[in-house]
């Protein structure tokens, strides 16, 4: 089954700078309740989110350990949202497969866990998904700028993976503005997400920096009102 993926930059860079830019939301499930999902996508979808967002951790490339690909593919039968799938593993090459087969949109990786870069973002392509490269705190965006132009989404790590509920790292802002520099000098159409710390207080500068989808899990889950979070993430509104 295929599932629609608007590209927001469609929006943003033929409006111009004119208006504030809308950001796409991602709650991720790794915050959510896992003993009634069900009621965690379906507020999910009610919230107005754009994409859901899984972690995948192997307790190796980080020290936890989630879920793996039934879980997602049981959540397939819950929400047509797009899956945003975050391979935060080592030897992603192994696993990209049988996510696609679960129902997988987006597969994201991270270039510290792989070797052959460009080789599995080709596989992910020739499945069918649209793939992403993912960057931890510590590698800059030189690590990447080889396959910036055959890429679909750079996710930027603003906490150091493997636990939820971290503050952002301010450094990370300079990560999201380079990524953006270059994606406008050169032409290219990947999306920037971000992921870690991204709440009310901090969403409006990573807006201002470039970004076009912001992952949450503990600013959605832990809010009394999701909705209204998912609003000030996507359009920089306050709360009254």
């Amino acid at each position: 089954m295929a599932y629609e993926i608007a590209n927001p930059l469609n929006f943003w860079y033929n409006q111009g700078m004119a208006e504030k830019k809308k950001l796409m939301t991602a709650p991720s499930v790794l915050a959510a309740d896992f003993s009634h999902m069900a009621e965690e996508i379906s507020l999910i979808e009610r919230s107005g989110a754009d994409w859901i967002h899984f972690d995948i951790m192997d307790g190796s490339f980080v020290p936890q350990i989630t879920f793996g690909h039934k879980f997602v593919s049981d959540m397939r039968q819950l929400s047509s949202l797009p899956f945003d799938i975050h391979l935060m593993v080592n030897h992603p090459e192994t696993m990209v497969d049988t996510f696609a087969e679960a129902g997988s949109d987006w597969i994201i990786f991270h270039v510290e866990a792989t070797v052959h870069i460009h080789r599995l973002i080709q596989r992910i392509r020739l499945l069918g998904k649209k793939p992403g490269i993912s960057l931890v705190p510590s590698t800059p965006v030189s690590a990447i700028t080889p396959i910036l132009s055959v890429v679909d989404q750079i996710l930027v790590m603003s906490v150091n993976p493997g636990f939820g509920g971290q503050q952002m790292l301010d450094f990370s802002l300079d990560k999201i503005k380079e990524l953006d520099q270059i994606r406008r000098e050169k032409g290219y159409t990947y999306l920037i997400s971000v992921d870690g710390g991204i709440n009310r207080h901090t969403v409006e500068s990573v807006r201002a920096a470039g970004a076009d989808v912001v992952v949450a899990g503990s600013a959605f889950f832990g809010d009394k009102d999701p909705a209204s979070v998912l609003k000030i993430l996507r359009d920089g509104e306050e709360l009254l």
